[in-house]
């Protein structure tokens, strides 16, 4: 179906295609809504050029451009008033922790957000935007620079949780809503785990010391925290096997007993997912010659092993300390 005469831009001086493009097109094109349009026109002056005798708003290329490069700051977390007067062609945005590590005395920016982060990181606030516009390019260019100058434990731990968890509030207090925002970002946030760079400069392996095989219990699909293990160790340059979500037990011992390895990571999201009879079989599996042989040291990994402890077997709080560990009984 066509647009109406209105639509068309007719009025003086929009007669012709160059007019532009209404406010509705324009929103669904950036991803934000057309209140949000109208509301940077009132507060910050970043409107359209040419309005109709009905005052409908107008797009030209350049009104698009300008809220292209808008749309772009206010994703990389640069706070929308310093984003408009760069976007109209005012001085540079200055991102407040564009170049400072995280966890180094970073300062908290108080942007207004879409999600409820709370005083997060100027990042988790940009990667928010870009998440709820469901604009997968800033997301996951987001996400790449923020592994590449960061790494990937304060990348995880210090924004990609804090913006999956406020997902998440947002999806319950807005019923279905935000489902659609939760997977986009869970979607981008696997995909740039995946691709984590090894070290800079490749270590010599441990003479006989096997991988770190990484699974997630029966029934378990939730495996993206171990995802983030998986693409710590190998940024570290440890061996490592990733199995994925929801291994059958005999397809894990059988992995174990061919593999050797120095460690086997159990992932289990809830309790009723954490298999305790499970974890101590495979604590108990042993492989090579009859006088000589090995087992595997287990880590338990997720919120599913609260409770009580198993005896001879690690529960790191969390990904540093789960790396910290695996680490050091690699080079043990």
């Amino acid at each position: 179906m066509g647009e109406s005469r209105t639509d068309q831009g007719r009025g003086p001086g929009t007669g012709s295609a160059e007019a532009g493009v209404t406010t509705g097109a324009l929103a669904r094109r950036l991803g934000v809504s057309p209140t949000t349009l109208r509301s940077w026109d009132r507060r910050y002056g970043v409107g359209p050029a040419v309005r109709s005798d009905g005052r409908h708003r107008r797009w030209t290329p350049q009104d698009v451009a300008m809220l292209e490069e808008m749309c772009r700051l206010t994703s990389a977390g640069v706070p929308p008033a310093e984003a408009a007067r760069a976007a109209k062609g005012g001085a540079d945005p200055v991102a407040p922790e564009a170049d400072a590590p995280p966890g180094q005395d970073d300062p908290l920016s108080r942007a207004a957000g879409a999600l409820p982060l709370g005083d997060a990181r100027q990042e988790c606030k940009g990667l928010a935007r870009a998440a709820v516009r469901l604009d997968a390019p800033s997301v996951d260019d987001q996400l790449t620079s923020l592994i590449t100058r960061h790494g990937v434990v304060a990348g995880w731990e210090e924004v990609m949780v804090p913006t999956l968890h406020a997902v998440g509030r947002k999806w319950e207090s807005a019923g279905d809503r935000y489902v659609e925002v939760e997977h986009l970002l869970s979607w981008h946030i696997s995909r740039v785990l995946h691709r984590a760079p090894g070290p800079a400069v490749p270590g010599v392996p441990t003479a006989g010391t096997g991988p770190v095989v990484l699974a997630c219990v029966p029934g378990e699909q939730h495996c993206l925290p171990l995802e983030a293990l998986h693409a710590g160790l190998v940024e570290q340059g440890l061996p490592t096997r990733m199995f994925g979500p929801a291994v059958p037990p005999e397809a894990l011992t059988a992995a174990v007993r061919r593999l050797g390895p120095v460690a086997v990571v159990l992932w289990s999201q809830t309790r009723s997912t954490a298999d305790r009879p499970l974890a101590r079989h495979i604590a108990a599996t042993t492989w090579g010659v009859k006088g000589a042989r090995s087992h595997p040291a287990v880590l338990l990994g997720g919120p599913g092993w609260a409770g009580r402890a198993e005896p001879g077997m690690l529960r790191p709080p969390g990904l540093r300390d789960a790396l910290t560990a695996l680490a050091g009984l690699a080079g043990g």
